[in-house]
């Protein structure tokens, strides 16, 4: 078992590394304690407290153990597919793909996310990423007045969301068709406001809400046996 080392305790103020994000992150959307993950991985939960808190450099054994533990990947957990499209790992042997229902659909959505917006810009489709929340019965995200994503406003809309396990050539996607709106009204937009969990990733200048309300709401899973069945909602 890994237990942290004497003196090792992370110092008031001293940065998280990149690695400790990452593991935490996974650790909860994964809804796992340290506890659980420390004991998957053969580790103190103390010492992956101080991998998750501080700039802790672990060696290869216990990253290989940490990712296992964490249903993931050592390059995932470093950052080494951050500039890599997902997807990349090879098509599994016998895969199966499975229809979601409508509330299997709406708990992968989760409560908000990354989702891609189809619209028509100048003619043409596009699709964009966007920081999605979802608010009841709609589903609305951030954007500038001008900018791509507020070309649904008025149309017909499709929203996908997916998360794909590139380890075991397995995932899911959800797609959301309905009408979107622009939010015109000041107090609706301090309610949608107020319910986001996180500001748009691109950053400030984003002030326009847009909101879909699903008219249809489908999805898939593809499942390869004897892989793990991930847990993660987005």
């Amino acid at each position: 078992m890994t237990t942290e080392p004497t003196g090792s305790a992370p110092e008031p103020g001293r940065s998280r590394s990149d690695l400790g994000r990452r593991a935490a992150l996974r650790r909860r959307q994964l809804g796992l304690t340290r506890a659980e993950v420390a004991a998957r991985a053969a580790a103190s939960p103390g010492y992956l407290r101080y991998v998750e808190e501080s700039g802790a450099s672990p060696g290869i054994g216990f990253l290989l153990r940490l990712a296992g533990a964490l249903e993931t990947t050592v390059a995932e957990l470093t950052g080494g597919t951050t500039e890599l499209p997902a997807g990349v790992g090879r098509a599994a042997a016998h895969p199966e793909v499975v229809a979601l229902g409508p509330e299997e659909c709406r708990a992968k959505l989760s409560t908000h996310g990354v989702g891609r917006v189809a619209v028509t810009v100048d003619d043409a489709p596009a699709v964009f990423p966007v920081n999605y929340t979802v608010a009841g019965e709609l589903i609305a995200y951030r954007t500038a007045p001008r900018a791509g994503p507020a070309a649904a406003a008025g149309h017909e809309v499709a929203l996908e969301v997916d998360h794909l396990d590139d380890t075991f050539s397995q995932g899911w996607s959800v797609l959301v068709v309905g009408p979107a709106h622009a939010v015109t009204d000041a107090a609706e937009a301090r309610r949608l406001a107020d319910l986001a969990p996180t500001g748009p990733w691109a950053g400030d200048g984003r002030e326009q809400w847009i909101t879909i309300r699903p008219r249809r709401i489908t999805g898939r899973r593809i499942v390869v046996r004897g892989a793990p069945t991930s847990t993660v909602a987005t």
